[in-house]
């Protein structure tokens, strides 16, 4: 067994010690045991990435089974409370908590909800109710469905207890979006981007006529399909934009035959427009010589001193043998050479 899957099990003994093992309740407050992680590349002191440095991390546990398969996640405006959704159906909302050296050291007042549906309904089933993406637009959440391929939208504040109130014309093609590549990455650009705060969508496999991943701007003056370039066997899991309307993807990699893999890429915000095929500028990759896992939900943030943070998290899938990670990183304007991944 490696040294992270060791502490893995450690952390999971001790939610076993502290709380009962396995527990499906929802409601009230959701404990949540954190281990710190201080190296991105395994075994080594590395912190520059490129234009990236590495912060820290978390991983997570908790004696509430509901807790994991987080899918996306944003930040408010204080950049310490988050909203963010499963994969199962919920809502989960929750805090971070820093050190007295500003880095991660663990989630406070976490609580899970069930998402309601149009009908107001709950619990339906991964088929219908498997949330994949989360925006913040104004006075409402937009949030992308898997499977069922919709988006919906839920006020701001209310949306914990409201049905959806609304569904938004995803512009992609039906076709394009069968089984699991569904819309994995909605976010809404800069006001003062060219898209005009625009709602972004990009599937995660669902690939158009040419081959590659489908997108959409869904609103704006620029509205339209567009497409992302595939590359090899990864996926789009989530993005973000950058205050200055530059598009951020996080891509994932996931089987048997390759192993455990993820990207993060950076998409000038000009080049976005209807037609477009894009790809852009890789800032940074990761292996099993890494810390991450089944990497899902990204979002990006500018920092009380002006720097923008980056925080990733992944997606266990309820398995004992995958982790809830929460990595941060910081994004440095001047392009550097990309490190190593080996």
């Amino acid at each position: 067994m490696t040294g992270k899957r060791l502490c893995h099990a450690a952390l999971i003994a001790l939610c076993i010690a502290t709380g009962a093992w396995p527990s499906w309740a929802a409601g009230g407050e959701v404990p949540v045991i954190s281990r710190q992680i201080s190296d991105f590349r395994i075994g080594s002191s590395e912190t520059k990435f490129g234009s990236l440095e590495f912060l820290g991390g978390l991983e997570m546990v908790s004696s509430r089974a509901l807790f994991g398969s987080l899918s996306s996640i944003r930040f408010r405006q204080d950049q310490k409370h988050f909203v963010a959704v499963l994969d199962t159906g919920q809502w989960l909302t929750g805090s971070i908590e820093r050190d007295a050296k500003d880095k991660l050291s663990g989630l406070s007042d976490v609580e899970i909800t069930p998402m309601k549906n149009r009908a107001g309904r709950s619990l339906e089933g991964k088929a219908y109710m498997d949330a994949e993406g989360l925006a913040f637009d104004g006075d409402r959440i937009l949030v992308s469905f898997e499977q069922l391929h919709r988006v919906d939208v839920y006020p701001d504040p209310g949306f914990a207890d409201s049905r959806a109130i609304g569904t938004l014309p995803l512009l992609i093609p039906p076709k394009f979006l069968r089984d699991n590549r569904g819309i994995e990455t909605i976010t809404v650009a800069p006001a003062s981007s060219p898209l005009k705060g625009g709602v972004v969508i990009v599937s995660e496999r669902g690939l158009d006529s040419d081959g590659n991943r489908a997108a959409a701007i869904l609103s704006g003056p620029l509205k339209g399909r567009f497409s992302v370039a595939r590359d090899g066997s990864f996926d789009v899991t989530d993005g973000a934009f950058l205050p200055n309307g530059d598009l951020l993807l996080l891509e994932r990699r996931f089987n048997m035959a390759e192993g455990i893999g993820m990207r993060l890429r950076r998409i000038k915000g000009a080049d976005i427009r209807p037609g477009a095929v894009v790809e852009g500028e890789l800032l940074l990759e990761g292996n099993f010589n890494s810390q991450i896992d089944n990497m899902e939900g990204l979002d990006a943030f500018q920092a009380a001193d002006g720097t923008t943070h980056i925080i990733m998290v992944s997606d266990d899938n309820h398995s004992i043998l995958q982790r809830n990670l929460m990595l941060e990183f910081r994004l440095y304007e001047e392009p550097q050479l990309l490190g190593s991944s080996d």
